[in-house]
């Protein structure tokens, strides 16, 4: 029951925020008692903490075997934002904000993992690119790897990309050309065109 609680409550989180939705909304959702959850849960704060984290372990198993297939580095982005947006269902209801907002320390503990899981990902990703020969060779890539997830978490902020304007699913595809534009050599603009011209048929 605990694991079914998670799930749900990781569905709604996401779909609605994490502010907006109840505890009750939760038990009516599920068709179980408040008093069911609170058997497994202390309080809101804990399912809040435990859904962010379940939701983390998940992205990261997943940008992990990813990143075990072997793609050329170009399109391993590509599948790695695919396969993330599919799990922030779009992030419709900004819940990042809300979990900034009303949940500080959870945010602040969940943006630190990301952060050290991103960094290795995205140091690998462009060292294999400059071996291939698909990103420059003058890269520093400490800097290229900090810019990007610091770039990537800033299109989450709704005040500075309202969502009227900026629909997520597109604002992260022109956030990827618009980093992978300036590290690309000739070679590789060739593979990212190619990607972008098959995204758009």
């Amino acid at each position: 029951m605990k694991e079914k609680i998670l799930h749900k409550a990781t569905d709604m989180f996401l779909n609605f925020g994490f502010k907006s939705v109840t505890m009750d909304d939760i038990a009516n959702g599920m068709g179980i008692s408040k008093k069911t959850i609170y058997a497994h849960y202390e309080n809101k704060t804990q399912l809040v903490a435990e859904s962010t984290d379940h939701l983390f372990q998940t992205i990261s198993e997943g940008i992990n075997y990813i990143c075990s297939l072997g793609k050329n580095p170009i399109e391993e982005l590509y599948e790695i934002k695919k396969f993330a947006m599919l799990h922030l269902k779009d992030e419709r209801s900004s819940p990042q904000y809300q979990l900034q907002k009303y949940y500080p320390k959870i945010h602040e503990s969940i943006r630190q993992k990301q952060y050290e899981v991103m960094q290795d990902c995205m140091v690998d990703n462009i060292n294999k690119g400059i071996d291939q020969g698909i990103y420059r060779e003058n890269l520093n890539v400490g800097f290229v790897s900090r810019i990007y997830f610091s770039g990537v978490t800033s299109i989450k902020d709704h005040r500075l990309f309202p969502v009227t304007k900026f629909p997520i699913v597109a604002l992260m595809d022109i956030y990827l050309e618009y980093h992978l534009r300036g590290i690309v050599t000739p070679k590789g603009r060739k593979i990212l065109n190619t990607i972008i011209n098959s995204n758009q048929e």
